[in-house]
């Protein structure tokens, strides 16, 4: 049986996303020509199902694209619960809040568009703190992510880190010098050292770094 196949049959069997996720995945396909970065279904479960576990009541989201991920990760939140989400590109603007508010969530999650660095930076100085962090904006800057965000996870905490595995290519011998490639691997390999954390990487689509603060 090929991993296609496995996959197939792990969706199958998953919760079903429900109408609000189904009509932003069906409006990335038709209004964008990157569909292949929604976090799909079955992540996005297991992203849902993780803030609920472990209680988490305010997130930060890097990378937004259309809004399917924020919104899994909202919909776990308790009453009160809130999600800062950050995207780049201000063209996706209409789409991401349709989302939201189809999803009824549009007052729980804000929407910061602009520079991801220069958000997390003025964060920084508010003194914003996060239960849970999912990365998933440049993978050429993640460790630029990580060390601004750091401080702004609390003890405990979850920092999640999408397409750490980027199609394998971190896996070749010798090692693809990309700027992409060689940014997550430098990522992967401060993660690892970093003894202030302990983390796993779940081979779940593209690699899913599973990162606790200690």
């Amino acid at each position: 049986m090929t991993m296609e196949n496995i996959y197939k049959y792990i969706k199958e069997h998953a919760t079903r996303p429900d109408e609000a996720l189904e009509w932003i995945e069906k409006q990335t396909h038709i209004r964008t020509n990157h569909a292949r970065m929604l976090s799909g279904s079955v992540q996005g479960q297991i992203m849902k199902m993780l803030v609920q576990t472990s209680g988490a009541t305010d997130i930060l989201e890097l990378g937004t694209f259309t809004g399917y991920s924020a919104v899994c990760l909202a919909s776990g939140l308790p009453s009160g619960g809130h999600l800062d989400t950050l995207e780049l590109n201000d063209e996706l603007e209409e789409l991401i809040l349709e989302g939201f508010e189809r999803a009824g969530l549009a007052d729980v999650i804000d929407l910061h568009i602009g520079d991801c660095k220069e958000t997390l930076k003025r964060f920084r100085e508010e003194g914003r703190e996060y239960d849970m962090v999912y990365m998933d904006a440049n993978k050429r800057e993640y460790c630029e992510y990580y060390e601004l965000v750091f401080d702004m996870v609390r003890p405990g905490g979850l920092i999640l880190a999408d397409n750490v595995l980027w199609d394998g290519k971190v896996c070749q011998d010798p090692l693809p010098q990309d700027r992409q490639t060689l940014g997550i691997a430098r990522f992967n390999d401060m993660v690892t050292e970093d003894r202030r954390v302990e983390s796993v990487i779940l081979p779940l689509r593209d690699g899913l770094n599973l990162i606790r603060k200690k």
